[in-house]
């Protein structure tokens, strides 16, 4: 279709159906936020695969969606601040990890979930003025539209993708969300070895208890993480819910400031032992210190998480031990999913 791509047309990678493990059951599945109007199409993704790593997506050309969703973070962002098109200006936030972000039910996007959908967060970030350029002063998303219609690869794949070779903003929403949902996890060493423990019917599904290959340490954090308080755990995952390790819909805010009105929501853990910097502002440099956090430095405030409240609004305390806190470290990054840096249907399709 192109010699600027590197994709074979005629073998299209499958991105609609995931070929998930068992303990990814229908309960699960059924967690997803796809909408109606946008269900997976292998065709579908490959457009959103190919804007997503595409740089004519910045006014100048300089930076694509993956300049701060790199794959060889968990499709994070390396830095604490995520770098605009100019090179010199940084935004005010640190770009959130995509894997599973399929599973978070609500469905909202953006730390502070001010877009209701992946599709309506697709296209904010080219309009930024300091992400990626179009904004309204510059031509807005007509701008890039235009640009998009003078590269010879994009009317063949929007005619691919859609069935005519209009290009237009609503759908160029649809490809990248469809991609980004494309993005599941479930080959890290967490999920190998629950693939040999998932047990249907009984609570917990058997993947709370010790998992086949994990050590002692990494089988210590698993129940701390996954057992609620009154079987010995810490009830973790009442809010990172496994297998996905997304978001429960009704989690609130984890305290990061006292007074905090903000109700934020945080990505899957999945690959989250990749990342360098945590948290919406990035102000964690490693997971010893976000352990910490919940530990004890969790903050009272109106958004705060009842979860992480004793009565009275008064934020809990942990008081873990050091080999505790060790064996949480160690848990979460069995969670890292090499799968994903590797997969090629994943990787940036220019030549």
């Amino acid at each position: 279709m192109s010699a600027a791509l590197n994709i074979d047309f005629g073998s299209l990678p499958n991105y609609a159906s995931p070929a998930y493990p068992a303990f990814y059951d229908a309960d699960v599945r059924a967690q997803t936020n796809i909408p109606q109007g946008n269900l997976p199409d292998d065709r579908v993704a490959t457009l959103g695969r190919v804007l997503f790593y595409d740089r004519s997506l910045s006014i100048n050309g300089a930076v694509s969606c993956a300049s701060c969703h790199q794959r060889a973070t968990g499709f994070g962002d390396s830095r604490r601040f995520s770098l605009g098109f100019s090179g010199v200006e940084f935004t005010g936030a640190h770009s959130m990890r995509l894997a599973n972000a399929v599973f978070y039910r609500a469905g909202s996007a953006f730390w502070d979930k001010r877009a209701t959908s992946l599709e309506e967060q697709a296209s904010k970030p080219l309009q930024h003025p300091i992400e990626m350029g179009f904004e309204a002063g510059k031509g807005g998303i007509d701008a890039l539209v235009e640009r998009l219609r003078t590269k010879a690869y994009y009317p063949p794949l929007f005619e691919l993708a859609f069935g005519d070779a209009a290009l237009s903003e609503e759908r160029i929403k649809r490809a990248l969300a469809q991609f980004e949902r494309s993005i599941v996890s479930f080959d890290s060493k967490w999920d190998r070895a629950a693939r040999q423990a998932y047990v249907p019917g009984i609570p917990g599904k058997g993947l709370a208890g010790d998992l086949p290959g994990f050590t002692a340490e990494e089988n210590r954090g698993n129940a701390l993480f996954i057992k609620p308080r009154e079987l010995g755990g810490l009830g973790c995952s009442a809010c990172h819910e496994p297998p996905s390790f997304a978001l429960s819909p009704n989690a609130r805010s984890n305290g990061l400031d006292a007074g905090e009105t903000t109700v934020f929501k945080s990505p899957s853990l999945k690959n989250v032992g990749l990342g360098t910097f945590f948290m919406h502002d990035g102000r964690f440099s490693s997971l010893e210190a976000v352990v910490e956090h919940y530990n004890s430095g969790v903050q009272a405030g109106p958004a705060l998480d009842s979860r992480l409240t004793l009565p009275g609004n008064i934020p809990r305390r942990l008081s873990l031990s050091v080999s505790d806190k060790k064996a949480l470290v160690a848990f979460l990054k069995t969670l890292s999913d090499e799968s994903l840096q590797t997969d090629p249907k994943f990787a940036d399709p220019f030549r």
